[in-house]
């Protein structure tokens, strides 16, 4: 007697078993057995598969993201569970060129979304064809009310202010240095952050006056941190280009997702925490 279900172990009770449970056993116990064996027989594989008879059919993607997307793709994640049933989403945030290392790595993931072109070009034997689904521009970071007074990126050539900075590798960093020596200004960090929520955070906490970060971030800690707009002559432009990765074991969900983030929901979503359209 067998009792499949899909995808489970299905228990087997042969007629050689039937024989050497019951040739020894009183009418009415083998009766009572029989009924035990039954039930067995049908109960087990439904606790194999999930206690409701069904198969755990879920797909969870682990998506790796360039750090100023922090929150708002948890609000995007949210959003695409909520719209695709059986999907979770969980997310690693870090610096691009940390995401880099990882996929060079092999770090189990299914897609990835870096702050600059460059990165993700760099990529191309482990991603699909990557779209650019935001883009972002620079803004001066201050601390709290804008005690410094800094109006300008002039003003963070100053010896006497405090200027941190993300590290050369970073994107953030190489757009920071490339419109800093577009216009012939020096600026001498106290320190070089792995990421752009590392400056946010040194700023934030005091532990330094003014800081380039992205318009999205100073955002993201309203009433934290001062802002100081850069005129877009002198500004840089980052954009953000999603992909799946060829190692995924889920393609078919990550291209979905990756195709999502440029749908009117997803993007509806970005502009709203400050991100630019592509």
């Amino acid at each position: 007697m067998c009792f499949p279900m899909e995808s489970c172990k299905c228990h087997v009770i042969t007629p050689t078993l039937w024989h050497m449970l019951f040739s020894m056993t009183p009418a009415s116990t083998q009766r009572r057995a029989a009924a035990a064996l039954v039930v067995v027989g049908l109960l087990t594989p439904l606790t194999a598969c999930g206690g409701d008879g069904t198969e755990d059919t879920s797909t969870r993607l682990t998506v790796l993201a360039a750090s100023s997307l922090t929150d708002v793709f948890e609000e995007a994640g949210a959003a695409y569970e909520k719209e695709h049933p059986g999907t979770e989403v969980t997310f690693s945030f870090a610096g691009s060129q940390e995401l880099a290392a990882q996929v060079g790595q092999g770090a189990p993931a299914d897609a990835l979304v870096t702050a600059d072109t460059k990165t993700m070009d760099g990529l191309k034997s482990d991603t699909g064809t990557p779209v650019v689904i935001a883009k972002n521009r620079l803004v001066i970071a201050t601390g709290k009310g804008n005690p410094e007074k800094v109006e300008s990126l002039e003003d963070l050539a100053d010896k006497r202010l405090k200027v941190v900075l993300a590290a050369p590798e970073v994107p953030v960093g190489r757009y920071s240095r490339q419109i800093l020596d577009a216009q012939r200004i020096t600026v001498k960090p106290v320190s070089q952050e792995p990421n752009v929520r590392a400056v946010l955070s040194k700023v934030e906490l005091g532990e330094a006056d003014a800081g380039l970060v992205y318009r999205t971030d100073v955002a993201s800690a309203a009433g934290k941190v001062g802002s100081v707009d850069i005129p877009d002559e002198q500004n840089a432009v980052a954009s953000y280009p999603a992909a799946t990765l060829r190692t995924s074991e889920h393609a078919a969900a990550a291209e979905a997702f990756v195709k999502w983030l440029s749908s009117p929901e997803a993007q509806k979503i970005l502009t709203g925490a400050g991100f630019q359209q592509p």
